[in-house]
């Protein structure tokens, strides 16, 4: 595979050799459907990486397949970090929210344990706690608990959806959209972007795509209500509720677990202070120390960053997110063995040093900001789309962002229920 420079700077995008990407490419800007603002997003017309590198993983290493499958510590972790939230909110059930006990209390144990609930219910929306699909969901919904809103059951089909049709304008929610990345692309709009970026991740779906209502959202949702109710009855006090809500906020705010938001697919290829090197780069001995051109700088912009520093230990190893989006059907405890195994894959891939670094370069340095996010404008489907028989999910238009859907976003019309089947995201 080849790649091919455009004569603007902010593009850059992979090109093989069909006629019909050849005929593709004598424009390489997509522009976005009905775009609001000037897009500087960077568009390719390739498949996203992760399926081909899944594949020729499986060639060239099949005992990576043995690795699938659920991870019963995952539901014993669950229950700790559950148990720990609910003493601590109890502690402070006397607490003023202002006092400084029950701020350092909130940002050092509970944005900690909320961020690790997070992603416990990211892992457990890949059915990796239980073989029962239905055993998941509750777990996910206890899970769901000490973070105060119910969550778990609308982030399943969006974050499936993301794997699906990763970088797809109009389903992957994760993307920043162009009116947000216009009116934040300034060091006091980055700022607030990272202070903030928990309510960001929770309102932008809404203005993207609605997932049908089911039972298991009416279940969260009524679980979630009658455990708020609960405790703040029992208690006497709404400050465990605050503590909850605090701690989620906290979460997703300048905290160094949340540096993984940005750190996964923002691409950092044209900053020059370091921080961003493959693990090969890293390890040669004989690196120059006076070499000025950037070792990214001949490459596609990277889609996905992995991160192999200490904080993986309380983020179930979100950080090994390349492997992760490789294989999703693979627990987060053996996510490093996968790692090793195929590491002829993973180590020339650059990855972060640091989740600290990624939220401060990502406010400092000029040459990353919410532009630096590819995109494609077809592929992928909705995971939780319509019903069989159920044509407006499948009918060419535009998300709620003004950002084109693709034809297919729906599956086939021969898939029912969900319109995909998940043994698609499994080895």
């Amino acid at each position: 595979m080849s790649v091919v420079e455009t004569s603007s700077p902010h593009l850059r995008v992979s090109a093989n050799s069909s006629a019909k990407t050849q005929k593709q490419q004598q424009s390489t800007r997509i522009q976005a459907p009905e775009a609001l603002v000037d897009d500087h997003f960077f568009w390719t017309y390739t498949e996203e990486p992760h399926r081909s590198r899944r594949q020729a993983i499986i060639k060239a290493h099949p005992e990576v397949t043995k690795l699938c499958g659920p991870e019963p510590l995952t539901k014993w972790v669950v229950l700790g970090v559950v148990s720990l939230q609910l003493t601590c909110a109890y502690l402070l059930r006397n607490t003023s929210m202002l006092d400084w006990r029950f701020l350092a209390t909130a940002y050092v144990i509970g944005a900690t344990c909320n961020q690790n609930l997070f992603l416990a219910i990211h892992e457990i929306s890949h059915n990796l706690a239980f073989r029962s699909a239905f055993a998941n969901r509750l777990l996910a919904i206890f899970a769901n608990l000490p973070i105060g809103l119910p969550y778990s059951a609308a982030f399943r089909p969006y974050h499936l959806t993301h794997h699906k049709s990763l970088g797809v304008t109009g389903l992957d929610t994760d993307l920043p959209t162009a009116v947000e990345a216009f009116f934040l692309n300034s060091l006091l709009g980055k700022t607030f972007f990272c202070t903030f970026q928990i309510l960001f991740y929770a309102v932008r779906p809404m203005f993207i795509y609605s997932p049908p209502f089911t039972s298991i959202h009416l279940l969260n949702l009524s679980v979630q209500l009658t455990f708020d109710y609960a405790l703040t009855k029992s208690c006497g006090s709404i400050q465990p509720f605050l503590y909850f809500i605090l701690s989620s906020f906290l979460a997703g705010s300048l905290h160094p677990c949340a540096g993984h938001f940005i750190a996964e697919h923002y691409f950092f290829s044209n900053v020059k202070n370091g921080g961003t090197e493959s693990l090969s780069e890293l390890k040669k001995s004989d690196k120059s120390k006076t070499q000025t051109a950037h070792p990214l700088d001949s490459l596609p912009p990277p889609e996905t960053y992995s991160y192999y520093g200490p904080l993986n230990i309380l983020t179930y190893n979100v950080g090994l997110h390349n492997e992760h989006h490789d294989f999703p059907a693979i627990p987060w405890t053996k996510l490093h063995k996968l790692h090793e195994i195929a590491s002829e894959f993973y180590e020339p891939l650059p990855c972060h040093r640091s989740w600290v670094w990624v939220i401060y370069t990502f406010i400092l340095d000029k040459n990353v900001g919410p532009w630096c996010r590819v995109k494609r404008e077809q592929g992928g489907r909705i995971v939780g789309g319509g019903k069989k028989g159920d044509t407006s999910a499948s009918k060419q238009g535009n998300g709620r962002s003004g950002e084109g859907i693709s034809a297919a976003s729906a599956g086939p019309d021969d898939e029912e229920g969900d319109g995909w089947k998940e043994s698609e995201l499994q080895c």
